[in-house]
């Protein structure tokens, strides 16, 4: 199974909401969609779904249009929650079973096992207002996937969580990738997208402007950066040829930006001269530093 889109585009009058987008995202990937506020993302979206229809341009599922998408393999996670605040969990989970294709029967004797599976805190007939924000967004994902979709589509899916609650709705999702699920992902969060996704696409105002895996994209970009834990002092460093900015991060780690990764040897001779260091680590930019440069206004 996979979804793909060639050369899709949407206008809305004048304004080109999305602007030639190519994608594929096959089963058992995760594709991270991103971009700023505005970048085509959601509209994206609706055209996968079938909320509104692309100006040209082709979008297919399994080699068929996208039109013949089942709606019960689909599952959507939109960034606006829709729970019913003043029904019980058992009632909001039997709900969207049923929409899904799922009986009722079977959906009320597995709503224990999504609690535990989910860590939910507190029982199934509680009121969903009563639950706190972490817990509702729990039952809202898996409302979004007790019915094991094909195609999932997750929009923001981690906003306002605490890392704990993260890390256990993370877990759900990698779950569906191993049950073969063609996931979309997107995230203002990088550093979630830069854990979960095989590839990306950037978006900036409807077009696409970086692209690839997740480790292609980020080593484009040199090895420009130096994780150091060193005595030496900053003064030293920045006298160095090649370095133009240190950052202190935490424990005494510092981070010194590179001009090119070619002065990452002199550094490496001169702080290792006295013998040994506890840390010196080169690495590409940060996927959230990448999308700052991409994404951001200074890229005009």
């Amino acid at each position: 199974m996979a979804l793909e889109l060639q050369h899709v585009i949407k206008a809305f009058g004048e304004k080109l909401a999305v602007d030639d987008l190519s994608f594929r995202v096959n089963s058992g990937e995760i594709l991270g969609l991103i971009g700023q506020n505005g970048a085509g993302k959601t509209t994206t979206f609706r055209l996968i779904l079938g909320f509104i229809e692309a100006t040209s341009g082709q979008i297919s599922w399994n080699n068929d249009s996208a039109n013949q998408i089942n709606p019960n393999d689909i599952g959507y996670l939109p960034e606006e929650r829709g729970l019913y605040p003043n029904v019980t969990i058992e009632e909001q989970l039997t709900f969207f079973a049923e929409l899904k294709g799922i009986p009722k029967k079977k959906a009320i004797s597995e709503i224990d096992m999504w609690m535990e599976r989910a860590e939910i805190v507190g029982k199934k007939t509680d009121l969903v207002k009563t639950l706190s924000k972490g817990n509702q967004q729990k039952v809202q994902l898996i409302s979004t996937i007790l019915h094991n979709p094909k195609l999932l589509i997750l929009d923001e899916p981690f906003s306002g969580l605490d890392p704990v609650n993260a890390e256990i709705l993370k877990k759900l999702v990698f779950e569906m990738k191993e049950r073969g699920a063609a996931i979309i992902f997107s995230s203002h969060r990088m550093e979630n997208v830069e854990e979960l996704c095989d590839s990306l696409i950037m978006l900036r105002h409807g077009k696409t402007i970086l692209r690839g895996d997740t480790t292609s994209v980020k080593e484009s970009f040199g090895h420009k950066q130096i994780r150091l834990k060193a005595p030496h002092s900053d003064e030293d460093l920045l006298a160095l040829p090649g370095v133009v900015r240190i950052q202190t991060l935490r424990d005494g780690i510092r981070r010194l930006e590179l001009e090119d990764e070619k002065y990452a040897e002199a550094v490496f001779e001169f702080v290792t001269k006295d013998g040994f260091i506890p840390m010196f680590s080169l690495e590409p930019p940060t996927l959230e530093e990448i999308f700052k440069l991409k994404a951001g206004d200074q890229h005009e």
